[in-house]
């Protein structure tokens, strides 16, 4: 008998073609008059759109949203949160966005309104992770989860097929971890492997035909799997590397992602062939290291750090921060195969589970 405790995250979704535009009767229902609208600087009139569809109940939009959740850009937002007296925020766009409407949240206590633009899935997750003074601190609580989600795949037709095989890999990577996680259960299970399966089913028929309604639809769908997944369990050794490597970096957080989650895996692989087993039924492929090559070289994705920009000076550093507080993890995290997943990971080499 497998004994486990499954929390289910409250939330309410609205998934869809269209369903931006039951906005305002989501902002009614939650009794909300005075919401501001936050995206990044690069998807400002997609912001100012979803301005115009809630009409008299928009305070205004703060479009400085960025990676990694800085305080600093927390700190300014809630300056105009204070200014427009706000009662709660719509946060349109990806992980970026999602993440300052937690850090709002958690500070104000703001209701929250997501509609994500990407696969990231941090919309479906009680994590927040900030960063200050050069470091990615990251918490869990109920606080930062957002009430509603509304996921509309019509925001998501114009995201680039580039953007979105790494969005929709990190979303795999959730999924990936949650299968091995210490708090696993046969519920996120289930839901990791479609998710897992989805997302791969979906993303090479994005990036042959960006515009595919079925196929956003399918990838929206599984990286809302993924986002339950990552929210549900606890994460390991993939996501503080990703934590370490983004937050001190300044690494683009889903190409992060992508890049350490074969070596992630191979690491963790012969600890836990349950997990692994699994996910390469999800990719459809005798093994979860092949089909994950595979489904990377099919969408012609970057492999190393150092193509995005990390320096090579940093693994020592990266392998010391990540081993000095870990998460738990099937196999013992050890500084030594750390550094080397690292480096093996910067330079783009292949992944080997002989470390």
């Amino acid at each position: 008998m497998r004994e486990f405790v499954y929390n289910a995250a409250p939330a309410r979704i609205l998934f869809g073609s269209g369903t931006r535009q039951r906005l305002p009767d989501e902002a009614e229902r939650l009794g909300l008059e005075r919401l501001l609208v936050l995206s990044t600087p690069d998807q400002e009139a997609v912001g100012r759109s979803i301005a115009e569809i809630l009409g008299s109940r928009a305070t205004g939009l703060f479009s400085g949203a960025v990676m990694h959740t800085p305080v600093a850009v927390t700190e300014e937002a809630l300056a105009v949160i204070a200014a427009s007296k706000a009662d709660g925020v719509v946060a349109v766009g990806g992980g970026s966005t999602t993440g300052l409407g937690k850090a709002i949240a958690l500070r104000t206590g703001l209701p929250q309104i997501v509609l994500p633009t990407t696969y990231a899935g941090s919309e479906m997750t009680p994590i927040l992770g900030e960063t200050e003074g050069g470091l990615k601190r990251t918490q869990t609580t109920a606080k930062v989860l957002p009430g509603t989600v509304i996921y509309d795949v019509d925001l998501t037709l114009s995201l680039p097929p580039s953007i979105s095989s790494v969005s929709g890999i990190n979303a795999i990577a959730h999924a990936s971890e949650a299968l091995y996680a210490r708090d696993g259960n046969p519920v996120i299970e289930l839901i990791a492997q479609e998710g897992i399966r989805a997302l791969a089913a979906a993303l090479p028929r994005i990036v042959d035909e960006p515009r595919n309604g079925p196929a956003r639809a399918d990838a929206l769908y599984g990286a809302w799997l993924c986002g339950l997944c990552l929210g549900a369990v606890g994460m390991a050794l993939h996501h503080k590397l990703c934590h370490t490597l983004g937050g001190s970096f300044d690494l683009p957080h889903a190409e992060t992602h992508t890049i350490v989650l074969p070596h992630a895996l191979s690491y963790n692989a012969q600890a836990a062939p349950r997990a692994m087993a699994c996910i390469a039924s999800a990719l459809g492929s005798k093994d979860a290291l092949s089909g994950l090559s595979a489904l990377l070289e099919r969408l012609k994705l970057k492999r190393s750090l150092a193509e995005i920009g990390m320096p090579e000076t940093g693994i020592s550093r990266a392998a010391d921060l990540a081993t000095a507080n870990p998460y738990w993890n099937p196999r013992p995290v050890e500084r030594d195969a750390v550094y080397e997943l690292i480096r093996r990971a910067y330079a783009g080499e292949a992944p080997r589970a002989d470390f």
